[in-house]
């Protein structure tokens, strides 16, 4: 499959960033099926472009995005968390997440209380600082990502929905597995 067939969509053609590196490694390497990178190369060039906008509200209310990805874990859950679930949650070390707890507990919006069994063991939850600013900042972070997708009929987003749902499962069920 090259860059410019469209395959799967009749009459396309692809113009993109990622087309034309996919038409330089074609050239360079014409023996090489670059069809994979078509698809990979398009997702994480998506993600990129979609996180570097989704990122500037976090930007003007101070956060990073694992700092609102802490915070959301802990709103949509709806209950405390200790370090080690919102590790789970947000897909990130232990260290990490005692650094932006740390720096979060510091702004007052998380809170964090000792178990009354164990003192090795923390609770975390929200402030209301902290869920006001959450529920202040997902709809805005919604609104975007609604205007991305506009261009898209809802037949279009769902199947995409399946397919990338389809992608993730299998990366999921491969988490810790050696590369080939």
């Amino acid at each position: 499959m090259t860059a410019s067939s469209g395959a799967g969509v009749p009459g396309a053609t692809r113009s993109d960033t990622v087309a034309t590196v996919v038409r330089q490694w074609e050239a360079v390497h014409p023996d090489l099926d670059t069809g994979p990178m078509e698809i990979i190369g398009r997702v994480n060039r998506c993600a990129a472009l979609l996180q570097q906008a989704e990122d500037a509200p976090l930007r003007r209310a101070g956060l990073s995005r694992p700092e609102f990805d802490l915070l959301g874990a802990l709103r949509r859950t709806g209950h405390e968390l200790t370090p080690g679930d919102l590790a789970r949650e947000t897909f990130s070390s232990g260290a990490a997440v005692t650094k932006r707890v740390k720096a979060l507990t510091e702004r007052g919006l998380v809170e964090r209380r000792g178990d009354t069994r164990d003192r090795r063991v923390a609770h975390l939850r929200l402030t209301d600082a902290g869920r006001d600013l959450v529920d202040g900042l997902l709809p805005e972070q919604l609104a975007y990502e609604t205007s991305v997708l506009s261009g898209m009929d809802p037949a279009e987003q769902d199947g995409l929905a399946v397919l990338l749902s389809a992608l993730l499962g299998r990366l999921e069920g491969r988490l810790g597995a050696p590369r080939p």
